[in-house]
């Protein structure tokens, strides 16, 4: 069954008198448990059509489909609760709390769900546990390593253990050692969770990770390949 269908969707940006066609007639669908990446060099619609997956941005025309909700007819109400019972999310800015630790960098993400401090305690340290961070529970981000703070970052992601995981450039800020550390860590969270994990990339290490590679070009599909390596 697939829990995300795009259809003939176009997204244009106003550019002056203008406009830009990042997105032009694209048709793709994705079912449960896939470990699949849009690749593409900048500017080939990538992160865009990450963005408009994970509801945070609607389509100029076509439509969207994710967990039988329809992006252009939700609400920003509506929109916010598909990303908060559905979608994780991982940049590569970590974009971790810093006055916050681990441990509430973390809960953040439940915060927002109607949870009891102690369910949110279990679900958190199952969550750190995940990624071998249980003993930073107490750090503040400034203490972490960068591979450390974007382990934390797939925590939050991972916590309210949803449906689809959305991360855009994961690895664009760590060294090798901790690029493939992490892309196992994923891995091994789309396997035994059976969540569904969409990268947009350009790094050639998560390619080599991904079953599924979605080339992009002028925001056009060109290829659509599984990936055997």
């Amino acid at each position: 069954m697939d829990i995300i269908k795009i259809n003939d969707l176009v997204k244009r940006f106003p550019v002056g008198k203008g406009h830009f066609t990042a997105i032009n007639k694209i048709n793709l669908s994705f079912g449960k448990g896939e470990f699949a990446g849009f690749v593409g060099p900048s500017g080939s619609g990538k992160t865009t059509l990450l963005n408009i997956i994970g509801s945070l941005d609607t389509p100029s025309e076509g439509s969207t489909i994710v967990m039988d909700k329809s992006i252009s007819e939700l609400s920003h109400k509506q929109a916010a609760r598909l990303r908060n019972m559905y979608i994780g999310f991982i940049f590569q800015t970590y974009n971790l709390l810093p006055v916050y630790t681990v441990f509430e960098n973390v809960e953040f993400a439940l915060l927002l769900q109607n949870i009891s401090a102690s369910e949110r305690k279990k679900a958190v340290m199952e969550a750190l546990e995940w990624v071998g961070l249980t003993d930073k529970v107490k750090s503040k981000p400034n203490m972490l390593s960068g591979g450390e703070s974007q382990r934390v970052a797939i925590a939050r992601s991972m916590v309210k253990k949803p449906e689809i995981v959305l991360a855009d450039e994961p690895t664009a800020n760590l060294d090798s050692k901790n690029s493939h550390h992490i892309l196992q860590t994923m891995k091994t969270l789309n396997k035994e969770l059976n969540v569904t994990f969409i990268f947009a990339t350009h790094d050639e290490k998560v390619m080599k990770y991904l079953n599924r590679i979605i080339t992009l070009e002028d925001g056009k599909v060109v290829s659509d390949k599984e990936n055997k390596s």
